[in-house]
């Protein structure tokens, strides 16, 4: 691998701004169940972190998910 392929940006999925249908499909793979769009985007619509333009960060949706386990506490 060289420098350049080592430093250049991905131009895959970003975290940070998935589509649901995209954070539908990651978070299936990595669990192994099947997790549709609806799902995602009722979560994220709970939650209010959807963002006008359709994409939400999922760093903010397994932190809401976290805290929706902990029953809401800090």
């Amino acid at each position: 691998m060289t420098e350049k392929q080592r430093s250049a940006p991905s131009e895959g999925l970003r975290i940070t701004a998935l589509a649901p249908a995209d954070a539908a499909r990651v978070l299936s793979a990595a669990s192994g169940r099947r997790i549709t769009e609806a799902q995602i985007r009722e979560v994220a619509e709970r939650g209010g972190f959807l963002r006008a333009d359709g994409v939400l960060s999922l760093l903010d949706y397994t932190a809401y998910l976290v805290e929706e386990m902990a029953g809401g506490s800090d």
